[in-house]
This record gives C-alpha cells, sequence and structure tokens, in this order.
C-alpha cells in the first residue's frame, strides 16, 4: 500500500482484558479493591511517616517517596483499566496515550533509582550505625531523592518522543489495557530499528545499571553482617533489609521478565499478566511488606490511632 493511502492515527482503541462479558464485573470489582487498598496504604503510610517524629529518618524519609511513586504509578493505569472494563473497549486520544505513557515511564523509572537509593541507605546504616545520621543528612537524603526524579524524568521524556515519533496509521487497535511500549511498537508503520534500539538499550541500563548499584550494596552489607559476632545479632541486623529485599525482588524481577527476555516466544497475552503484576499489586503490596514486618511502623500506627481515639473521645 503506498504511503499516501494511509491514515494517521488520532485515537487508539484499548481492548482490555478479556472478550467475555461474563468477567467483566468481577475483574472491575477485583481491581476496584486493589486500587483502594493500594491509595489506602501508600496515603497511610505517608501520613504515618509525617505524624509521627520516630519514623522521621532517612529510610523512612525514601519510603515515604516510594509510597508517593506507588500512589501516583497506580492511578496513571488502575483507573483506565477499570474504564476498559465498564466499557470493553476504550478509545484514548493519540495525546492521552502519550501523556499516559510518560507519567508512567516516570514512576517506573523513579522507582528503580529510588529503591537502589534505599539499598544504599541499609548499607550506610548497617556498615556504620554511629554515623549514619550524619553520612545520610538531609542534604544527602534530598539529593538522592532529587537525583531519582531527575533520572525518571529524563529517561521518560527520551522513550516518550523516541515512541511517539513513530508513524502509527491504519490500525488503532492497542491488544493491552494501556499505552505501554511493547504493544505500541507492534502498531508503528514506520521503521522501528533505531528507536527501538535507543529505548531498549536506555531501559536496559536503567534496569541493569540498579540492579547492579543494589546487588553491590547487598554484597557489602553481607560482608559488614558477618563481622557481627553473635547469630542473634546477624539476624536482627539482616532483618532491617527484609522488607526492602522482598519490594527489590518483586519490582525489579517484573521488570526484567517483562523488558529484558527475548523477543521470540513473547506473547502480549503473558505481557498483561506480567504488567498487572508491577503496576497494580506491587503498589499495593509495598506499604504491606514494609508495615507487616516492621515494629517501628506498627508502633506509630497504634500511637496516632491512639490519639486519635483520645481526640474523638474528648
Amino acid at each position: 500500500m503506498a504511503k499516501s493511502n494511509l491514515t494517521t492515527v488520532t485515537k487508539f482503541i484499548l481492548v482490555g482484558f478479556t472478550d467475555h462479558p461474563m468477567l467483566e464485573i468481577p475483574l472491575f470489582l477485583t481491581f476496584l479493591g486493589f486500587y483502594l487498598v493500594t491509595l489506602l496504604g501508600n496515603v497511610g503510610m505517608m501520613i504515618l511517616i509525617q505524624l509521627d517524629v520516630q519514623l522521621h529518618t532517612p529510610m523512612y524519609f525514601l519510603l515515604s517517596h516510594l509510597s508517593l511513586l506507588d500512589a501516583c504509578y497506580t492511578s496513571v493505569i488502575t483507573p483506565q483499566i477499570l474504564a476498559t472494563l465498564v466499557t470493553s473497549k476504550m478509545v484514548i486520544s493519540y495525546g492521552q496515550c502519550a501523556v499516559q505513557f510518560f507519567f508512567f515511564t516516570v514512576c517506573a523509572g523513579t522507582e528503580c533509582f529510588l529503591l537502589a537509593a534505599m539499598a544504599y541507605d541499609r548499607y550506610v546504616a548497617i556498615s556504620n550505625p554511629l554515623l549514619y545520621t550524619v553520612a545520610m543528612n538531609p542534604r544527602i537524603c534530598w539529593s538522592l531523592v532529587g537525583g531519582a526524579y531527575v533520572c525518571g524524568v529524563s529517561g521518560a521524556i527520551l522513550r516518550t518522543t523516541c515512541t511517539f515519533t513513530l508513524s502509527f496509521c491504519d490500525n488503532n487497535q492497542i491488544n493491552f489495557f494501556f499505552c505501554d511500549l511493547p504493544p505500541l511498537l507492534k502498531l508503528a508503520c514506520s521503521d522501528t530499528t533505531n528507536p527501538e534500539m535507543v529505548i531498549v538499550f536506555f531501559g536496559n541500563f536503567v534496569i541493569l545499571a540498579n540492579a547492579l548499584v543494589i546487588l553491590i550494596s547487598y554484597l557489602l552489607i553481607i560482608k559488614a553482617i558477618l563481622r557481627v559476632k553473635s547469630s542473634g545479632g546477624r539476624a536482627k541486623t539482616f532483618s532491617t533489609c527484609a522488607s526492602h529485599l522482598a519490594a527489590v525482588a518483586l519490582f525489579f524481577g517484573t521488570l526484567i521478565f517483562m523488558y529484558l527476555r527475548s523477543g521470540s516466544g513473547k506473547s502480549l497475552e503473558e505481557d498483561k499478566v506480567v504488567s498487572v503484576f508491577y503496576t497494580v499489586v506491587i503498589p499495593m503490596l509495598n506499604p504491606l511488606i514494609y508495615s507487616l514486618r516492621n515494629k517501628d511502623v506498627k508502633t506509630a500506627f497504634r500511637k496516632v490511632t491512639g490519639r486519635f481515639q483520645v481526640a474523638q473521645s474528648m
């Protein structure tokens, strides 16, 4: 077909999850429940950290920003999922698709860098606890968080520009529930070789570089823990890293499975399941991971709720 006969795409149709109407209501209620729990957990964690002075430490400062990212992350995607389940197929304009892709990429990229910063924070806390507050002073903390946001936004600008300078024509049906990279590349009718190389290289670099920082941090943490004489002391010291390790394993594991796999044998149906996990499930699990195994958070929660009950009774 001649290029002049191709119609430029001005809107996309998101197909969503299922063609079976019987499944739409159960899926809608499930995702709505996930979304409400995610917002409650992450916003609640941010409020708790702000209200309790005992949580005004570098670790919880970084955790509050992780909660902010998770709340934003899921809010970029989950309302779109709910809309596609209500309408079966959701029409989204070209501009809206680009904006959603940009903010999704900002949140994902920034979270990669923030988890690496949190690994460094754990290393400093364990290797030199007496100088922890000096080494992780407010200026350093804000530098780490600011750097994570700057890197996340810069990467999102690059990936969004490379993706949406491609030509999309004729076929505008995205077999996915939001504007993600793999289904968009499948729809492009221009040569995607060079943009895809830039996007994939940068995406792989972000994931692998941060994974390497986390790996080195934990190797140094293990080295520091092995110097602790008592087995009880080693277990107690390492337990302070358990929540962060769980969050890292979940987030980076799904990202690596989604974006670093070989293109052969990949299917969009499989990608949908993986994408749901890291865009919907993980943001819901993070506040649970950091609260269920954390005595400081439990104590702070009891203190804040206790103060609230006293205020209510007065």
